[in-house]
């Protein structure tokens, strides 16, 4: 047994290490940083002609975007509480870190129980305590956002027929808190309560993207931070934001259409070697059962094991789109 993990620490170590540093290369990343390198260098922006010293609203629309988005890119890890809030949890850290040693320790006790061998339970009281509960923030978070994005379309539309007809922004904003679902309830309570203490309504709602951080809510905290040092038509910026929106949403679906080929090969693939296992251990187990008796079977089903999980991790990089 203890061949068998050093085995895989080795196989896992080898695993990471070529991700890393091979990776990048087949996979072209290397390519597009070099790229984005040449192309962010001050002496590949063409000159520009000679302007007057006073802005015009373009150069101020540029100036936000770019502080919006050094901002950005300076923000540093998300903090652990921030983490929470994302996922839609009222939960305290502490409360978060006790979850994860119950899991780790409910997890242990059993396992060690059943199976009676001290690594494994160790190994999935790590996996439960340190591995489970960050991926359950995730998957919330990920639930919230998708929740969000379903229904922000129609509450910038609400926003735009209240400014057109007549209403300032704060109390467009305050009819999202009473009529739309949650989460956008909460998020643009969230906004008005900020506004309310004395912070000015554009950075109310560029807080938005710290708490949803999916572009859409950086576009709208982006709309409203300009109109408000730069003015403008704010019903026809908010409109044309909802036809991107729309737009964006539109799009998001036909990338999900058109990748669902690959996925569902992705699936078959990565499902084969297990199903063809179980259909041999049916019809002949004393042929299959070499793997998990015998030391060298052990090891070669360890590998397999790796190299189909690295496999996996491929086959998934290939069919995600960012978008």
């Amino acid at each position: 047994m203890q061949q068998l993990a050093i085995f895989f620490l080795v196989a896992v170590a080898m695993g990471g290490v070529a991700w890393v540093f091979i990776y990048p290369s087949l996979s072209g990343e290397t390519k597009v940083e070099k790229r984005k390198e040449t192309l962010a260098r001050p002496g590949s922006t063409p000159l520009r002609s000679a302007r007057s010293p006073q802005k015009t609203r373009r150069e101020q629309i540029e100036g936000t975007l770019k502080e919006m988005e050094e901002r950005n890119a300076k923000a540093k890890s998300v903090p652990l509480n921030l983490k929470i809030a994302q996922a839609g949890l009222n939960w305290s850290k502490q409360r978060f870190f006790i979850t994860a040693i119950v899991l780790a320790l409910t997890t242990f006790f059993l396992t060690f129980a059943f199976v009676g061998d001290l690594l494994p339970a160790i190994g999935l009281a790590f996996a439960a305590g340190f591995g489970l509960p960050f991926w359950m923030l995730k998957f919330l978070k990920r639930r919230r956002e998708n929740k969000f994005l379903e229904a922000f379309p129609d509450a910038v539309d609400t926003i735009v027929r209240g400014i057109k007809a007549g209403l300032p922004l704060l109390d467009s904003l305050r009819m999202i808190t009473t009529e739309a679902s949650e989460p956008l309830r909460s998020e643009f309570r969230a906004i008005v309560e900020t506004q309310t203490i004395g912070i000015p309504i554009g950075e109310a709602c560029a807080k938005l993207y710290e708490r949803i951080p999916v572009p859409e809510a950086n576009f709208f905290g982006i709309v409203i931070s300009i109109q408000q040092k730069s003015g403008g038509n704010l019903s026809e910026a908010l409109g044309n934001l909802s036809k991107v929106l729309r737009e964006r949403k539109k799009m998001k679906q036909k990338i999900q259409a058109m990748s669902m080929e690959a996925k569902a090969s992705a699936a078959i693939i990565g499902a084969l070697p297990p199903a063809v296992a179980f259909l041999v251990y049916i019809t002949s187990p004393q042929y299959i059962e070499l793997l998990w008796t015998h030391p060298t079977g052990r090891m070669l089903l360890a590998g397999c094991a790796l190299w189909m999980f690295t496999g996996v991790m491929v086959m998934r990089k290939m069919i995600h789109f960012d978008f």
